[in-house]
């Protein structure tokens, strides 16, 4: 399945991503240390079954082979047999005189390998070997027109992140491969794309991953075959098994204390990372010291998802399985926030991208609902009351994607695995288009920012979709006007 998808801007990765330095010898030895700290706190009686187990396996093996020559004892022809064959065998390839030389063999033929070429340019088997290293080098390179997406997914109990191509081509069509992975150590719930300057230059390439884990990993999409995060935020810092056989964990300073659900980055205070988690907290973190400076635990269950207002930066929205959804402004810390209720769980938020105002939250119950936070200015104690709410699928509605460059246009995905297309306009919401992308229940939905009209799709099915939304004569009609590309073709605007 595919849990989570991120857009990376095009010219951002680098053309040819560098390999990763094998760990050093103090980095595996920490490895196996973090390893090791919970099979050290097993218990004697836990230590003595595996002994038994280990004894009695061992026990077994020595049965199974004496059984087994026991078996070939009593069938002596069989044995007497194969051991003239193999006899047979040794006497014809002479071995006792395998090293003598033999003047009629000619150590090195006078065959094609003789070819003496003058320039290497001229050899026909060094020069296949360069065009096949040309040919990786050109499969690995990425482009600066080059669309990436980063999709977190599990197959088989492997989880990874697929860093995959998305390439326009000359005629107008599409080009979509998978370019390498990153093998993740949980199953990732969501992601987070950040450009925050971690190695001291201006910008970076960074993926942020929550997962069932209590830690948030920072990965680095410039680097491949990657064995370890870059960046570790909070998580575990020892596991130790009591004799009561219940597992004491004791959890890094300031850490989430159990999965991490949603993942925010501040694109604008760009070392903000904001995060919320089942333990029933948000939290904002540093990514420059990678350390948590603030704490909000103002939800009373699972906190989904979390969304900062590009408008207003110090402005974040966070949403909940307690039904409610928060409005905090990081300038000041101790008030309590604004708390509007829901009918039923968040499963997504996010802003408008082009009013500072509008937000949408989606729910477990199939329905969207939308609000005006200058409505809750009047009588903040009371929240905000949704502007309308729309009854968008027949499952729970797990993703919404706003466009970035057509204004109202919201795209929304579902368990129901259907993806639709709705225009907000006058906060009287209208269905564009409906698609049934074959992704299966659809939990990820992502619109590009800079080819805004592509629709990244993920889903149980694990498969990535890419719908271009424009094909679509109802969105051509009504957003056409908003796009770059020649819709002669699509119905006037």
């Amino acid at each position: 399945m595919i849990s989570a998808i991120s857009w990376v801007p095009k010219g951002v990765s680098k053309p040819i991503p560098a390999e990763a330095e094998p760990p050093s010898k103090e980095e595996i030895e920490e490895i196996l240390k973090s390893n090791a700290l919970e099979a050290s706190g097993d218990t004697e009686d836990e230590q003595d079954e595996d002994m038994e187990i280990d004894a009695s396996k061992k026990i077994n093996e020595v049965s199974q082979a004496l059984a087994a020559a026991d078996a070939l004892g009593k069938n002596s022809e069989t044995t007497i047999s194969a051991t003239k064959d193999i006899t047979d065998a040794l006497r014809e390839l002479d071995m006792d005189h395998y090293d003598d030389e033999d003047d009629g063999v000619e150590l090195f033929g006078a065959g094609v390998g003789d070819t003496y070429y003058p320039s290497n340019d001229l050899d026909p088997y060094l020069k296949e070997k360069d065009d096949e290293e040309d040919d990786e080098i050109l499969d690995m390179t990425i482009k600066p027109s080059d669309a990436v997406i980063v999709c977190a997914s599990n197959e088989d109990d492997v989880s990874q992140l697929q860093i995959c191509i998305f390439e326009e081509l000359d005629n107008g069509e599409y080009n979509f491969y998978p370019h390498h992975d990153i093998i993740l150590p949980a199953f990732p719930l969501c992601t987070e794309w950040l450009d925050c300057n971690l190695k001291g230059g201006d910008k970076g390439n960074f993926i942020a991953v929550g997962s069932m884990e209590p830690a948030i990993e920072i990965w680095d999409l410039d680097l491949v075959d990657e064995v370890q995060p870059f960046m570790v935020l909070g998580g575990v810092a020892k596991k130790k098994k009591k004799k009561s056989k219940k597992t004491s964990i004791k959890y890094k300073k300031d850490s989430h204390t159990d999965s991490v659900l949603g993942l925010a980055w501040n694109k604008v205070v760009r070392k903000y990372l904001a995060s919320a988690s089942a333990d029933t907290s948000v939290k904002i973190w540093d990514l420059v010291t990678g350390e948590c400076f603030h704490t909000r635990e103002h939800h009373t269950d699972k906190v989904q998802a979390v969304a900062w207002n590009r408008h207003v930066p110090d402005v974040l929205l966070s949403g909940s399985f307690d039904h409610s959804v928060v409005l905090m402004d990081m300038r000041y810390p101790s008030h309590t926030g604004i708390k509007s209720a829901v009918t039923a769980d968040v499963e997504s938020l996010a802003w408008d991208p082009h009013d500072q105002n509008s937000f949408v939250v989606s729910l477990e119950d199939g329905t969207v609902q939308g609000f005006d936070v200058r409505a809750a200015a009047s009588d903040p104690a009371s929240g905000c009351k949704p502007c309308f709410t729309l009854h968008a699928h027949d499952k729970a509605v797990t993703t919404v994607s706003y466009n970035a460059s057509a204004p109202k246009l919201l795209a929304t995905g579902s368990t129901d695995k259907t993806v639709k297309l709705w225009d907000l306009s006058n906060n009287q919401p209208s269905c564009v288009a409906s698609n049934s992308p074959k992704a299966g229940a659809v939990f990820s939905i992502a619109f590009s920012e800079e080819c805004p009209f592509l629709l990244a799709i993920g889903g149980s099915k694990g498969k990535l979709q890419v719908w271009d939304t424009l094909s679509d004569a109802g969105v051509a009609r009504r957003f056409g006007r908003y796009s770059s590309r020649n819709l002669d073709s699509a119905p006037d605007a």
